[in-house]
């Protein structure tokens, strides 16, 4: 039983998803590295992945060029980073405050924006992803080559 859950295509998807799924944390995570190298806690940084995932997606909707969606998504996210820069250290508030302040705005409007251009409709919109970017002999390595080696651009570059 254990045998047939564990085999090998099993494990090969479970790395491959693992890489994927990590992708915005490692972005995320680097962004608060340069936040905590400046001095600066910032706990809007999951607002910030909010805003710009929510931006991201409908531009690329709007638009169909997935390029496009991820400027505008970096160019929201910066946006808002700067809002938490302008709070915490212009004005001197908390950092405690304006960055869980900044996150719980950003979840409510990135809902708000959301339903105000998709609504509520009974299959969710999609859009095309970005095709896999194949390595042509590590993807041939056993059991991790597939997982680790035929994944998306955004994904090799975290």
């Amino acid at each position: 039983m254990i045998a047939e859950i564990f085999n090998i295509a099993f494990i090969t998807g479970l790395i491959g998803a693992a890489m994927r799924m990590a992708t915005p944390i490692i972005f995320a995570t680097l962004g608060e590295i340069i936040s905590e190298r400046s001095g600066v806690l910032n706990l809007g940084i999951e607002g910030i992945m909010l805003m710009g995932a929510m931006t991201g997606f409908l531009v690329t909707y709007i638009t169909g060029s997935l390029w496009v969606g991820v400027i505008a998504a970096a160019l929201v996210g910066m946006v808002i980073a700067m809002l938490m820069a302008l709070l915490a250290v212009y004005l001197g508030l908390s950092q405690h405050v304006s960055g869980l302040s900044i996150t719980l705005f950003s979840t409510g409007l990135a809902m708000f924006i959301y339903r105000l251009y998709i609504g509520s409709p009974i299959i969710p919109p999609t859009v095309q992803p970005f095709t896999q970017v194949t390595i042509p002999l590590l993807s041939r390595i056993p059991i991790i080559g597939d997982g680790l080696f035929n994944q998306y651009l955004l994904t090799y570059l975290a």
